[in-house]
C-alpha cells in the first residue's frame, strides 16, 4: 500500500513518505497536492450545483493575486469564510472546502498566497516545497490577507460585517495571527496550526517571524483551534501552553478542541491521515464557533 502522509504543520520530512507512480498519477488528475495525496484516499467531492465558482484576481500593494470564490448563486448578501490554505497552496482539497462552506450559505474565498513564489501543490520534492512557502515573508502574507479582505467586503454579495476565517495546516497559524491584526474578522478556527517556534531544520520562513503564542492577548476575534494528539510538529504541550495563555489573557471566547488519537491532517480527506470522525466533529465545532459570534448563514440551525 503506498501511503503519502504529511505528519507535520508545514508537510512532512523527505523520509515522511516515498511518492509512487500510482499516487503521482492519481494527484495530477485530481489536482491535489502531489506531496501529499494517498493513493488510497477517497476525497469528499462537492459538486457546484446551486453556486457560482470562479477564479478572481485581488489587488494588493505589488501585484494581482488569484482567489477562488464560491458562493450561493442566489440573491442578497452573505456572511463570509477566508480560507487559508495548507502548506500545499490553492489546489483541490482547498477548492472543495470552499464549496461545502458555499453549499451551506456562506460565501467562500481562498486565496493563492505562494502565486509570487510558485505552485507548491504541483510540487513532489518536499525541499522545493519548503523554499517556495519560506519565501513568502510574513509581510507579504499579512498583506495579502488584508487585500483578501478588502476585495471581499466590496463585493455586493458579501456582507462586510460578518467575516470569518478558516485555515488548514501552515493556514492554521495564520488564522491565529489574522485574528490578532484585522478588526473585520468576527472569528476564526484553526486547524493544526503551529502554535510556537518549530524546531531547527523544520522552520519555514524567516528566522524572526510571529507565532501564535505571542499575540494571545492581542486577540480581536474568538478562535477556536482543533488540534490533533498524534501530531508529529505540534506537542500536546503546546497545546495545554496555549489554552493556559487564553485563560491568562482572559480570552474565554476562544477555546482548543484536541483530538488525541488523530494525526496531523486529520480533516485533509485525500490524505491516509484523515479521521472521518474527528473531521466531522470539528467541523460541525466550527461552524458552532462561527454562529456563535454572529458568522452564519440564514439557514444556520
Amino acid at each position: 500500500m503506498v501511503v503519502l502522509t504529511p505528519t507535520r504543520p508545514e508537510g512532512a520530512e523527505p523520509e515522511d513518505f516515498h511518492l509512487s507512480r500510482r499516487g503521482l498519477a492519481a494527484a495530477v488528475l485530481a489536482s491535489y497536492a502531489l506531496a501529499a495525496r494517498s493513493a488510497q484516499a477517497e476525497p469528499i467531492v462537492t459538486d457546484a450545483a446551486g453556486l457560482v465558482t470562479e477564479m478572481v484576481m485581488v489587488e494588493t500593494p505589488d501585484r494581482a493575486i488569484p482567489a477562488f470564490v464560491a458562493r450561493p448563486d442566489a440573491k442578497g448578501r452573505f456572511p463570509v469564510v477566508v480560507v487559508i490554505p495548507e502548506v500545499f497552496g490553492l489546489h483541490e482539497y482547498v477548492r472543495d472546502v470552499c464549496r461545502r462552506l458555499a453549499k451551506l450559505g456562506y460565501v467562500a474565498i481562498s486565496p493563492d498566497l505562494f502565486v509570487r513564489q510558485g505552485d507548491p501543490s504541483k510540487v513532489a520534492n518536499f525541499a522545493e516545497i519548503r523554499k517556495i512557502v519560506g519565501d513568502a515573508s510574513e509581510p507579504q502574507i499579512m498583506g495579502d490577507v488584508a487585500a483578501t479582505l478588502t476585495f471581499i467586503k466590496a463585493q455586493k454579495y458579501a456582507d462586510k460585517g460578518k467575516i470569518a476565517m478558516t485555515g488548514f495546516c501552515w493556514g492554521g497559524a495564520i488564522v491565529w495571527l489574522s485574528s490578532a491584526r484585522f478588526k473585520d474578522l468576527k472569528a476564526g478556527a484553526a486547524w493544526y496550526g503551529r502554535l510556537s517556534a518549530p524546531k531547527p531544520g523544520e522552520f519555514l520562513g524567516e528566522p524572526n517571524r510571529t507565532w501564535p503564542l505571542q499575540v494571545v492577548g492581542q486577540l480581536g476575534a474568538p478562535v477556536l483551534g482543533l488540534y490533533a494528539g498524534k501530531d508529529g510538529g505540534i506537542p500536546v504541550s503546546d497545546v495545554e501552553a496555549m489554552r493556559a495563555a487564553l485563560v491568562a489573557a482572559k480570552k474565554a471566547r476562544s477555546d482548543l478542541v484536541l483530538y488525541p488519537d488523530s494525526q496531523h491532517g486529520f480533516h485533509a480527506d485525500y490524505r491516509a491521515s484523515y479521521d472521518a470522525t474527528a473531521a466531522a466533529d470539528a467541523w460541525n465545532r466550527m461552524l458552532a464557533h462561527f454562529a456563535a459570534n454572529g458568522v452564519k448563514p440564514k439557514s444556520y440551525r
